[in-house]
């Protein structure tokens, strides 16, 4: 879980990414909330990448900013 707030605080900022876990309603997640989906049990894992393709996330940014500066990697984008 600490992993999933780490990912959405690098990639939406810390007051952006609560209100979009919060609020966005994502369809794969049985048109839930983020929140909503982990608190009926949702892996955060798998909301994590429904909530990335949702929003559009470029694969390179799915696994953090550390991720995105290794070699042969695109830098990450802000």
């Amino acid at each position: 879980m600490s992993d999933f707030w780490i990912l959405v605080d690098g990639e939406f900022g810390a007051a952006q990414g609560r209100a979009l876990v919060r609020d966005h309603v994502v369809g794969a997640l049985g048109h839930r909330s983020a929140e909503q989906a982990m608190a009926a049990g949702v892996d955060p894992r798998e909301v994590w990448f429904a909530l990335c393709d949702d929003l559009q996330v470029p694969p390179e940014r799915r696994w953090g900013q550390e991720e995105a500066k290794r070699p042969g990697r695109p830098a990450r984008r802000r």
